[in-house]
């Protein structure tokens, strides 16, 4: 049987083999501290969880528009005004199953075959998948300290080919946690546009930001692909929610896309999002980001003691990303002994670089402060081993 040869770009997410692994101990009796996940650990928020009982309770379980609900779109368009200083026409805005489907409508419409597309190295690997899929290819520009851990105006200008279509950017990131400033971004954004190209700019942990005040590009451009999500800073990671701001001209042929392929992003998690916005639920949140800024303290405490901490502490996110080339220079290797000699899992490099992926590791802190200091002790023990 052949298949679309586009599948083979598609690389498998080996923290799933980790997570299979944890799950496998934990079953077998042994006490496993999972940081390996992507996920908040913290529930939905109750006004959430209650406008969507609610929803379901009135029957609000029919289709909506293929861009979303438009008293959704209109808060998320106030959520900009309010906390962005950003003029959002809610018209410019598509409500979508998880940031995936804003990544799917834009991946989709902006790049064909031949095409190519500047990501920093390391990213999230799905962002990569989904434009290999769309028939681009992908140059992955390596980056450190140097830049930020970002991909910046003069990589851009580095790397940039007579065949680029787009600079994707994201901020905070995923894996390292870190951002770009207003003039950083700015920068890009002009950049791009004087070749002629489109930035895309993933935003999915906005809002998970502990030094310094989010950032949205929304603010700074009507022209650049906005992608975002409910999962993260709202922790609605089961619902699969999330949305594409796009600019004025691109809102036509992104909803003709979307209403092909998924139609309508999920009713009852559309209703249940409108309550996300309110001031109850912005204390939570924000309650829950200072926990996030604490726990993030607590691991670069413990970390820095075994030289594992990171050069340059991440602004953001939930995530830390170590070079382990001291201990180990197999991180899928130093994944799995860790986890089978002291039950602690987090995920190898390798997901998420495609350069240096086997000299680094991710760790996530979605657990609460005593069982990070018990990871740190565990972490303490194996390397002394190394």
């Amino acid at each position: 049987m052949a298949w679309n040869s586009r599948v083979d770009h598609v690389a498998p997410f080996r923290v799933m083999h980790l997570l299979e692994m944890a799950q496998a101990r934990e079953a077998a009796g042994h006490d496993v501290i999972h940081l390996e996940v992507g996920e908040p650990d913290f529930a939905t928020p109750a006004p959430i969880v209650a406008a969507g009982q609610q929803a379901l309770a009135s029957g609000r379980t029919r289709y909506t528009p293929a861009a979303g609900l438009a008293s959704l779109r209109e808060a998320i368009a106030g959520h900009y005004a309010e906390h962005f200083n950003a003029t959002v026409d809610p018209a410019r805005i598509l409500v979508t199953p998880g940031a995936s489907g804003a990544l799917l409508l834009a991946s989709q419409l902006l790049v064909e075959n031949g095409d190519r597309v500047l990501m920093a190295d390391p990213n999230y690997p799905c962002n990569r998948h989904f434009m290999a899929l769309a028939g681009a290819e992908v140059d992955a520009v390596s980056v450190g300290r140097d830049s930020g851990w970002q991909l910046t105006a003069p990589l851009i200008e580095q790397h940039w080919q007579a065949n680029t279509r787009i600079a994707m950017l994201a901020s905070p990131s995923n894996p390292t946690g870190h951002t770009l400033d207003a003039p950083a971004l700015a920068k890009v954004i002009d950049t791009v546009a004087a070749k002629g190209g489109d930035v895309i700019v993933d935003e999915i942990y906005q809002g998970l930001n502990y030094d310094d005040a989010p950032l949205s590009a929304t603010s700074l451009s009507d022209d650049a692909f906005v992608v975002n999500s409910f999962s993260k800073y709202f922790g609605m990671t089961g619902w699969r929610l999330g949305w594409l701001v796009a600019p004025e001209q691109a809102v036509e042929p992104l909803t003709r896309l979307a209403q092909n392929v998924f139609l309508a992003a999920p009713t009852p998690s559309q209703h249940a999002a409108l309550a996300a916005f309110t001031p109850e639920c912005r204390d939570i949140l924000e309650t829950r980001r200072a926990t996030l800024k604490q726990r993030r303290q607590v691991l670069l405490d413990g970390l820095a003691e075994l030289g594992l901490a990171p050069d340059l502490p991440p602004q953001g996110a939930f995530y830390l990303w170590l070079d382990i080339s001291r201990y180990s220079r197999d991180s899928q290797a130093f994944c799995e002994r860790l986890l089978v000699e002291e039950n602690v899992a987090i995920t190898p490099g390798i997901d998420f670089a495609v350069q240096g992926g086997e000299h680094h590791v991710r760790i996530a802190f979605t657990n609460d402060v005593a069982r990070l200091q018990e990871a740190v002790v565990r972490i303490a023990r194996f390397v002394s081993r190394l």
